[in-house]
């Protein structure tokens, strides 16, 4: 392993597990001034890419009837945790065709079902 890739090892959070179709809060470090803040975002996850240091994922919220996306690095230190609220159940790997839904729709994807 060169150097590179060790520095990008301790760099990695450990144990995150998410999926396409999971609601999530994401809880983020915003700093205003000298203070700083927990700020959540709650959504649905449309996509993930990348791998190792620069993967990053998509979380998609309607916000006063307007569609909020928002790219997080996954291995940011700005980013405090990870919850799951709901899992779902999908069969894609992006979900853009929320997009173009509206209301209830664009913020609904199925239940995995507890075996």
């Amino acid at each position: 392993m060169n150097i590179i890739q060790k520095i990008e090892q301790e760099q990695l959070k450990p144990n995150i597990s998410f999926k396409v179709g999971d609601t999530v809060r994401v809880h983020t470090r915003v700093v205003e001034g000298d203070k700083e803040r927990i700020q959540i975002f709650t959504g649905i996850v449309i996509g993930k890419r990348g791998t190792g240091l620069n993967s990053t994922f998509t979380v998609r919220r309607i916000s006063y009837g307007e569609g909020v996306e928002r790219v997080f690095p996954l291995h940011s230190p700005r980013i405090a945790k990870i919850e799951i609220e709901r899992a779902g159940s999908v069969r894609r790997s992006k979900l853009n065709y929320l997009r173009n839904r509206k209301g209830k729709q664009a913020i609904t994807v199925k239940e995995k079902s507890q075996k």
